[in-house]
C-alpha cells in the first residue's frame, strides 16, 4: 500500500478528493512555465560544454570536494565531474554519458546538439507551438537526418594490412585532445592495440583485453604498447632474479601461508617442546606447498594475496621466483594472456594449468625503485597494454581519456565500416537535407524540420567559433559551397589552414557515432518537451 500524499475525504455527494498535506513547503512548475525553466537549465549546461568542442576547444579544469583536480576536454569526464543539482542538468549528464558507453567519442558533440535543440524549441513555444507538435517535428527530422547520414556515408577499409585509414580516424579523435602533439604515435598505438584483439570475422573488439596502465614520470612520447600484460607490481624478494625466459606461471589464488586453526578452535600451546613442534609443523608445510608449486613444472609462482616474510625467504632459497597481492582483474588478464588457469589450492596444481610467456622482466623507470613487471611473448598474443607516460597525474589521466576514446572510435569502425566527414561537414550537410525536406511539408510540422536544420548548425558554428573564425560568415560560404557542389565533404577548417576539404585532411567520423548523437540528442529534447508539472520540496 502507497502512503498518499495527502489525507482522503469525500465531498457532499460522496466523490473522493485529496486534501494533499505541505502544499505550502512545496514549489510548483506547470505547462510552458516548466519547460522554459528546463529548456533554461539545458542550454546553460550545453553553453559551459560548447566552448571544448574540436581541435581548437578548450580545456576544463574540475576540482573535487576533497581538492582532487581534474583536467579534461572530454564531454562524458566533463559532465560526470560537474556538480549538477537540477534535474534535466542531471539528464544531460546521463545523455553524454550514454554516447560514451555506447561509442566512446563523441561526448560533447551530443550535448552541444540538444543544447541548440532545447533552444530552438523554446522560439517555437514562443510562437505559441503546442510542446508535443515540436517533439513530433524533431522526431521526423531526426529519422530524416539519420537517413541522410547513409547516403552521404562512405564504404571505409578496414584491413589489419592497410592501417594508415584507421590511423587518419584515430587522428580525427585525437586532434581535440591534449596528446595531440605525439598526435600520430598515440593514434597508431590506438590502432595496433585494437587490431591486435579484434576479432574482424566476427567484427567485434574485446576491451577487456585492452588494459591501460599509467606512470607518472617520462614524456608523453614515451608512451608505448606492449604485447603482454603489465602489472605494476615487482618480485615478492629483492634478490629475486629480475628478468626470466620461457617462464612457466602458477597463478594462485590461495595464500601461502600454513593452515590456520578456524577461529572456533583454540590452539594451546604450554610447552617450549610444543612451540618448536608447531614451528617445524609450519615449516614442512611450506617446504611442501614451494614443493608442489615446483613439482609442476613452474618457474614462476603469481599469487593473489599475500605470504609473510618467512614464505618469501623460502621462496628465495628454493629459486623459485614469485610476485604477490596482484589484483582479480590482472590475474585474470594474466591467465588469458599465458593460457593459464587460475589455481584455487595447491592440490590442485598439474602441469596443464600452468600458462607460459616467453619473458618476465621488471623494467624500472627514472632515479626511483618505481619498477614494473612486464611478462611478454605469451603464448596469446590478443592481451596487450598501452603504458601511458607523462609528467604529472592529471596528464597520464587524461592522456588514458584521450586514448580510451580512439580505442572506442577504431572498434566503432571495425562494427560498422561506413564513415562521415568531420569537422561539421556531416551535420551541414544534414542540416540542408532537413531544410529541403521541410519545404515538403505541408503540416505544423515543418517548423520543427526547420529549427531542427538551425539547430544542427550548432555544432560547425560551435568548431568555427573555438577556432578563432568569424561563425556565421563560414557556415555560409561552407553551406552555400555544399549547395552548389553538392558534396558533404565542406567543414569548418579549424586549422586554419585555407582549404575545407575534410576529405583532403582526412577528418573522418564513424557513421554509427553521429547517427547515435543525433538520436540521443532529439530522445533527451523530447523527453524534456513532454514534462509540464514539476514538483519540488522548497527547500530545492
Amino acid at each position: 500500500m502507497m502512503s498518499l500524499p495527502g489525507t482522503f475525504a469525500c465531498d457532499e455527494y460522496g466523490r473522493p478528493f485529496i486534501v494533499l498535506r505541505d502544499q505550502e513547503n512545496q514549489k510548483r512548475l506547470t505547462g510552458n512555465e516548466a519547460i522554459k525553466s528546463h529548456i533554461q537549465a539545458g542550454k546553460q549546461i550545453a553553453s559551459i560544454i560548447r566552448s571544448s568542442l574540436g581541435p581548437k576547444g578548450l580545456d576544463k579544469m574540475m576540482v573535487s570536494g576533497d581538492g582532487d583536480v581534474t583536467v579534461t576536454n572530454d564531454g562524458a569526464t566533463i559532465m560526470k565531474e560537474m556538480d549538477v543539482d537540477h534535474e534535466i542538468g542531471k539528464l544531460m549528464v546521463q545523455l553524454s554519458q550514454s554516447q560514451d558507453d555506447e561509442i566512446g567519442d563523441g561526448t560533447t558533440g551530443v550535448v552541444v546538439l540538444a543544447g541548440a535543440l532545447l533552444e530552438q524549441a523554446e522560439s517555437l513555444l514562443d510562437r505559441g507551438i503546442h510542446p508535443i507538435r515540436i517533439a513530433d517535428g524533431f522526431e521526423l527530422a531526426a529519422q530524416c537526418a539519420v537517413k541522410h547520414l547513409d547516403t552521404i556515408a562512405q564504404p571505409f577499409p578496414v584491413s589489419r594490412e592497410n592501417k594508415e585509414p584507421l590511423i587518419q580516424v584515430a587522428m580525427t579523435t585525437l586532434g581535440s585532445k591534449i596528446v595531440n602533439k605525439c598526435h600520430r604515435q598515440m593514434a597508431e598505438i590506438a590502432v595496433d592495440a585494437v587490431l591486435t584483439v579484434a576479432d574482424l570475422e566476427k567484427k567485434d573488439v574485446n576491451f577487456e583485453l585492452i588494459k591501460l596502465e599509467c606512470k607518472v614520470g617520462g614524456r608523453m612520447e614515451d608512451t608505448c604498447l606492449v604485447k603482454g600484460v603489465v602489472v605494476d607490481k615487482t618480485m615478492s624478494h629483492s634478490q629475486m632474479p629480475t628478468v626470466l625466459k620461457d617462464v612457466k606461471l602458477a597463478i594462485l589464488t590461495c595464500p601461502f601461508e600454513p593452515p590456520k586453526p578456524k577461529t572456533k578452535h583454540k590452539l594451546d600451546v604450554t610447552s617450549a617442546d610444543d612451540y618448536r613442534k608447531l614451528r617445524e609443523y609450519e615449516h614442512e608445510k611450506f617446504l611442501q606447498m614451494v614443493k608442489q608449486v615446483k613439482d609442476a613444472g613452474a618457474t614462476l609462482a603469481i599469487c593473489q594475496w599475500g605470504f609473510d616474510d618467512e614464505a618469501n625467504h623460502l621462496l628465495l632459497q628454493q629459486q623459485l621466483p614469485a610476485v604477490r597481492w596482484v589484483g582479480g582483474p590482472e590475474i585474470e588478464l594474466i591467465a588469458i594472456a599465458t593460457g593459464g588457469r587460475i589455481v584455487p589450492r595447491f592440490e590442485e596444481l598439474s602441469p596443464d594449468k600452468l600458462g607460459s610467456a616467453g619473458v618476465v622482466r621488471e623494467l624500472s623507470f627514472g632515479t626511483t625503485k618505481d619498477k614494473m613487471l612486464v611478462i611478454e611473448d605469451c603464448q596469446n598474443t590478443r592481451a596487450v597494454t598501452v603504458l601511458i607516460r607523462g609528467g604529472n597525474k592529471m596528464l597520464t589521466a587524461e592522456a588514458k581519456r584521450s586514448i580510451h576514446d580512439a580505442l572506442c572510435v577504431v572498434r566503432s569502425l571495425i562494427r560498422d565500416s561506413r564513415i562521415v566527414y568531420g569537422g561539421g561537414a556531416a551535420e551541414i550537410s544534414c542540416s540542408l537535407a532537413v531544410a529541403r525536406e521541410a519545404d515538403q511539408l505541408s503540416t505544423l510540422e515543418q517548423y520543427a524540420f526547420r529549427s531542427f536544420s538551425v539547430a544542427l548548425e550548432s555544432i560547425p558554428l560551435a568548431l568555427a567559433e573555438n577556432s578563432g573564425l568569424s561563425p556565421i560568415e563560414t557556415l555560409s560560404e561552407l553551406k552555400a559551397r555544399q549547395g552548389t557542389e553538392n558534396s558533404a565533404t565542406f567543414g569548418v577548417d579549424c586549422m586554419l589552414t585555407g582549404n575545407s576539404d575534410m576529405k583532403e585532411h582526412h577528418v573522418i567520423e564513424s557513421l554509427h557515432s553521429k547517427k547515435q548523437q543525433i538520436v540521443l540528442a532529439t530522445q533527451l529534447v523530447k523527453m524534456i518537451l513532454k514534462i509540464d508539472d514539476v514538483r519540488t520540496p522548497a527547500d530545492h
